[in-house]
């Protein structure tokens, strides 16, 4: 079900994720917001704290950030143990603040969180949880080694130990939480990017072909005539060649017919042509054409369609959209590879809707992973059964994930479901033992006017050659 032409999103690749220049903007708001902190501390609650070391703290980070911006380009992108440079920095930085301002008495010790946040949504494991463990260790000092806050008239400002205590826990307990639940974010939004990206290059893909189909029927169509032409006079010429030289005009008249093959040729390769079979086709044709790729695989496919109880006898006809052909066309090859020899695909329809289901002799869905069908890069443990059977199989669900995508674009639902209970043994097990997929589309979404599919398709409209 995978194709490897599709980028695989494997959790690993995430170097070269943060441009320099977002981590500037970011140290740029924190410097901004270290020097208003002191200047209200100093200015409005009078409080004594060392501003010199303070500044020179602030300033380390000023320089920081100008060289960062004068040395390297705007457009640059930092590896992974850049990224982690930068942010240790970011966190020796503020925790050298902390030391200096009451260490855990600070409330602002919990914006140690920031950094680590950011390494858990762009960084590896092991490189976040070196982020982690280094804010862990520098917050596990504030809390014993710092520089207590007093106001002018000498008050210390502290918290009880056990206050203090408790901040600690709570900001250690914050680090691990959030980090671990910003990194499965992220992991999921760059999974669900990646698997869009595959199925969007699937449903061009298959647009392409469909494109290509109608320009060979109109291949077919506009070089009837000349080539019949051509092989007309080039027979006659054949005939009359012996001793006669009054072939010109012949001659000049398959110059002229080749010349208009040319053209019909060029214009096609610019602009194709609309050809309304290539719109719509009855329901058990489109069905058959999606199908069509996996009928030699050494498995038997069987076709039933046929109006379901109420529905009209007059089998529908269905617009003949790319997304539809190609997302059918991966149920059915996901039906075909764990089958055991067959496949039934199918179709009914009513007055308000049109349903195929695709179902299979095979074992079926893993029950511990029904829930989650549709979901790209599903990894599933495997027991030494299913390894044995198909020992060669990596599927991550991407295959499925791009029929959903691409059925459910086109207005239809989808279930998944077995066949049979798993636990049953070989003689208990029905026919249709495998996997079931159902998709159903509200009839108006999907079939054509039945004017439009009634009428007749009228005459196709020529190219224009210029």
């Amino acid at each position: 079900m995978d194709s490897p032409s599709f980028p695989v999103f494997d959790g690993m690749s995430r170097s070269q994720w943060v441009r320099l220049r977002t981590l500037i903007v970011l140290r740029w708001i924190a410097i901004a917001g270290q020097i208003a902190t002191i200047v209200v501390a100093r200015g409005y609650f009078h409080l004594d704290i060392p501003v010199g070391l303070c500044l020179l703290a602030i300033g380390i980070a000023i320089v920081a950030n100008l060289l960062a911006i004068f040395v390297y380009p705007q457009n640059k992108r930092l590896s992974e143990n850049e990224t982690v440079l930068t942010l240790l920095f970011d966190v020796a930085q503020l925790s050298f603040l902390l030391y200096l301002t009451g260490g855990l008495n600070n409330p602002f010790a919990l914006l140690i969180l920031a950094p680590v946040i950011i390494a858990a949504t762009t960084l590896r494991l092991h490189s976040t949880l070196f982020v982690a463990g280094a804010a862990i260790l520098f917050i596990t000092l504030m809390s014993l080694f710092y520089l207590p806050l007093r106001t002018e008239q000498g008050q210390v400002l502290e918290m009880p130990g056990i206050f203090r205590f408790g901040f600690w826990v709570a900001i250690v307990i914050g680090i691990g939480f959030l980090a671990l639940y910003a990194r499965r974010v992220a992991t999921e939004v760059h999974s669900m990017s990646e698997a869009l990206a595959a199925t969007q290059m699937a449903l061009e893909r298959e647009h392409k072909l469909t494109d290509l189909g109608g320009v060979v029927a109109a291949a077919a169509h506009e070089l009837g005539t000349p080539l019949a032409t051509i092989k007309l006079v080039s027979s006659e010429l054949m005939e009359e060649l012996e001793g006669d030289d009054a072939l010109y005009e012949d001659a000049a008249l398959i110059r002229g017919q080749a010349d208009r093959c040319r053209d019909i040729l060029r214009s096609m390769g610019r602009a194709g042509k609309d050809d309304r079979h290539m719109r719509q086709a009855p329901l058990d044709t489109v069905i058959r054409e999606a199908a069509d790729p996996h009928r030699d695989r050494g498995k038997t496919i069987h076709y039933n369609v046929a109006p379901a109880a109420g529905g009209s006898n007059r089998q529908p006809s269905i617009f003949r959209r790319p997304e539809i052909i190609h997302g059918l066309r991966n149920l059915v090859q996901n039906a075909v590879d764990f089958s055991a020899g067959n496949v039934w695909v199918d179709a009914s329809w009513t007055d308000s809707r049109v349903v195929i289901r695709i179902s299979d002799d095979g074992m079926g869905f893993p029950p511990q992973a029904l829930g989650r069908i549709g979901d790209p890069f599903m990894k599933i443990r495997k027991t030494r059964a299913e390894i044995s059977r198909r020992p060669e199989y990596e599927g991550m669900g991407l295959g499925l994930f791009i029929a959903k995508t691409l059925l459910e674009r086109s207005g239809a639902e989808l279930a998944f479901a077995n066949g049979a209970d798993p636990f049953l043994t070989e003689s208990e097990r029905p026919e249709r033992s495998g996997a079931i997929v159902e998709v159903a589309w509200p009839r108006d979404r999907i079939v054509a006017d039945e004017e439009e599919a009634g009428g007749g398709l009228g005459e196709n409209s020529r190219i224009r050659i210029a």
